[in-house]
């Protein structure tokens, strides 16, 4: 039987000749598929993912022969589940959904272990002044206290 593990480990082995990185490996049992996401800085190529795939064929044999295996990127569009996809977007604009299901649209500035900064716009009112302004607040979020950050596309 093939552990969750065994699959990281391989998948790992075969990671370290790139810039790919891991991103997620779902193993849901009873459902006999095996689903592996990686993902790049520069984009995931599909001659990349088919690689892996031959990779674990080889190296698993007859093993996977009783599992549907599926190798993909993360998905645009798809929440960040892992510290590298933050570091892989920065300078680029993110929406951070918080734990009060309040959204934050702006660009990720900044990352370190635990946190990041989103620069959003905000209307202020200046001192002395009657209307409001636009201007740029920059917010610090621990990962631990939001729900979910992802990538928005922008086709402008």
């Amino acid at each position: 039987m093939i552990t969750k593990e065994t699959i990281q480990a391989l998948v790992e082995e075969w990671l370290e000749k790139g810039d790919y990185f891991l991103v997620d490996i779902q193993m849901n049992t009873g459902d006999d598929r095996i689903v592996i996401e990686i993902d790049c800085a520069d984009g995931v190529w599909i001659e990349d993912c088919a690689e892996l795939s031959r990779f674990l064929g080889e190296k698993l044999g007859d093993e996977l022969g009783d599992y549907e295996l599926e190798v993909g990127s993360a998905g645009l569009g798809q929440p960040f589940k892992v510290h590298q996809q933050y570091v892989n977007h920065v300078g680029d604009q993110v929406e951070v959904l918080l734990a009060d299901g309040k959204k934050i649209v702006g660009t990720l500035k900044s990352v370190d272990a635990d946190s990041f900064v989103v620069s959003t716009q905000e209307k202020q009112v200046p001192e002395g002044k009657k209307r409001p302004v636009k201007v740029d607040v920059d917010k610090t979020f621990a990962m631990g206290e939001v729900k979910s950050t992802r990538y928005l596309l922008n086709f402008k």
